[in-house]
């Protein structure tokens, strides 16, 4: 059977709660293998809520329903205060990235107290600033970033990601709206440890099948080698 843009491979699927430092519950899903431990855990940070943006974006969604089984990964995605999806939605109000360091934590934490393995963070977009700004933290192996518009997170979050030292990788379409490669390329310059992927032909919202494929091979090739390159037929 070939993998399409609806199809769901299996996996042990269960709705989280997270809760945040600041008395916040949030709404998710995580899906995990399902016979052996995961190899590595993707904590997903979602697109802009504000634009529609959620745990069901549909890049995220994907990984979730292909890389426990392809790949042997743990798919976490949540809401963030104040986002709505067909999982529910979460407490609080959006935070323009400030408020949200909560919900990074929360679920950092939630990762850690059930023993996932291998913690890597995946933004999209706002996401990605989610990730720049908050995600320095030892419980994060490292971290891969989908369109990154280097709005809200700027140099001194740069700055910091690079004294963490954890890998970095940018995964930048040709045609995005707000960050291209060569611009991309001159602004992670700050991360010594930073690599920059620049995708042919991509926009921001990486529509179309092709680029959720070399999406979900390049954090694959990440995270577990192993099962890289993912097969397009099961």
């Amino acid at each position: 059977m070939e993998i399409r843009s609806s199809t769901i491979l299996p996996a042990v699927r269960e709705d989280i709660e997270l809760h945040t430092a600041d008395g916040l519950t949030l709404v998710g899903e995580l899906a995990s293998p399902l016979e052996d431990r995961p190899a590595a855990t993707l904590i997903c940070l979602h697109p802009l809520p504000t634009a529609e943006g959620m745990m069901d974006s549909h890049v995220l969604r994907k990984a979730s329903y292909r890389l426990p089984a392809l790949a042997g990964l743990a798919v976490l995605r949540f809401n963030t205060r104040g986002t709505a999806s067909a999982r529910g939605k979460s407490e609080g109000a959006f935070d323009e990235g400030e408020g949200e360091r909560f919900d990074v934590g929360a679920a950092l934490e939630y990762a850690e107290f059930h023993d996932l393995p291998n913690r890597w963070l995946l933004g999209w977009s706002f996401g990605t600033e989610l990730a720049l700004k908050w995600g320095h933290d030892p419980l994060v192996q490292g971290a891969i970033l989908l369109s990154p518009p280097l709005k809200r997170a700027g140099d001194a979050d740069l700055d910091a990601w690079a004294g963490f030292g954890r890998p970095l990788v940018a995964l930048v379409p040709e045609f995005d709206d707000y960050l291209r490669p060569e611009e991309a390329r001159q602004r992670f310059a700050r991360v010594p440890q930073a690599e920059v992927v620049g995708v042919d032909g991509a926009k921001h919202l990486w529509v179309g099948e092709p680029y959720v494929r070399v999406v979900l091979n390049e954090i694959v090739r990440r995270v577990n080698p192993a099962a890289h390159p993912l097969p397009t037929e099961v």
